[in-house]
């Protein structure tokens, strides 16, 4: 493990036991529409949603699969508290453009409201040992990790801007809500265009959240004078199911994971602890976007995400790509290209692409 991370994981320790973890203030969101991704029982994601939802938001949240039995299990504990139970869900797929398309179809037929804000929360590491030795692709040939947490958030994100901009106001801007990680720091903008290094799925990983920085920073340049302003944060070090992706089918490490789990709470932030700074980003009144956030403050994002140029170029490649998807539905998902590397941008004339 280099040196870095590290310096990084022992700083999250002893953040965890010697300081107390922020939590967000309570702010009035009746009338507020809010969409939460990847809000599986569990996640950071379903405490976010479950916490919006108790300060009177109109809550839509989103799973890959069993979204009615996710939806359900929130309006119940809801009721239980006392809370409001405005949670609606539908299923969606980053992986999957058709997925995006369906989900915006159905916002749009469905709900059929100005949207508040954004939480863009949905994400995978499917790789937590780091022992792929080649990259895994998505059906339309992109590496799985790049595909899902930077371009299934972006295409996701472009499709509902116009909604975003119903809703925002000069008083009250719109907001989208990215969560990254600290190892966006692992990301190097030479990579997003031209890959070289040897194929990592922790640096992929870096990548994706690299990518997600300049889309959020790129977003509050584009749109900020349209009422909708951008925030990107870490969470935080987190006991959830995404900690043990990878590790189903490795029997020893299942049995170390039931040793050291009940340990795991001295270091690691609770789902509701972690929810924190992406519910304080959504919520905070005031807030000034176009930052990087970490425990519910405004925190350094790496050298890399003040290249404008690349952030341009990025946004730019990427606006071409969502530009070229279909936007009906189809009988089967977007074919795999000729041709697909293991990391990159999003245009045709972008490494890392067809």
């Amino acid at each position: 493990m280099p040196m870095n991370d590290v310096r990084i994981a022992i700083t999250s320790v002893l953040r965890r036991i010697f300081s107390k973890p922020p939590m967000a203030t309570p702010v009035d969101l009746h009338h507020k529409t809010v969409i939460v991704t990847g809000t599986s029982p569990g996640s950071i994601g379903y405490e976010t949603a479950k916490t919006l939802a108790a300060w009177g938001a109109r809550v839509i949240v989103t799973t890959r699969s069993k979204t009615d039995a996710c939806v359900q299990q929130l309006r119940a504990e809801l009721q239980a508290d006392g809370f409001p139970c405005a949670v609606e869900g539908h299923p969606l797929d980053l992986t999957h453009a058709e997925s995006v398309e369906t989900f915006v179809r159905w916002y749009h037929n469905s709900i059929d409201a100005p949207l508040h804000i954004l939480l863009n929360n949905a994400g995978v590491h499917s790789d937590i040992l780091g022992s792929w030795t080649e990259p895994h692709l998505s059906d339309d040939g992109f590496e799985i990790h790049w595909r899902t947490n930077y371009m299934g958030a972006m295409h996701l994100t472009h499709r509902l801007l116009d909604r975003l901009q119903q809703a925002g106001t000069p008083m009250e801007p719109a907001r989208v809500v990215f969560v990254a990680s600290h190892l966006h720091q692992k990301g190097l903008n030479s990579e997003l265009f031209h890959p070289s290094r040897p194929y990592s799925s922790w640096l992929i990983y870096g990548q994706s959240k690299l990518g997600l920085v300049h889309g959020a920073f790129e977003l509050q340049r584009r749109y900020a004078a349209h009422n909708v302003q951008s925030y990107v944060l870490h969470p935080g070090s987190i006991a959830t199911n995404i900690a043990i992706k990878g590790l189903e089918t490795n029997k020893r490490m299942q049995k170390l994971l039931q040793i050291v789990n009940p340990l795991q709470m001295l270091f690691m932030l609770s789902p509701l602890q972690g929810a924190q700074t992406q519910i304080y980003c959504a919520t905070q009144p005031g807030l000034q976007g176009g930052r990087y956030f970490d425990r519910c403050a405004v925190a350094t994002a790496s050298p890399e995400a003040d290249n404008r140029v690349v952030a341009q170029r990025l946004w730019e490649e990427t606006q071409q790509w969502i530009d070229g998807l279909p936007t009906q539905p189809s009988a089967q998902h977007l074919a795999t290209p000729p041709s697909a590397t293991h990391s990159g941008a999003t245009s045709q004339t972008a490494a890392g692409t067809a």
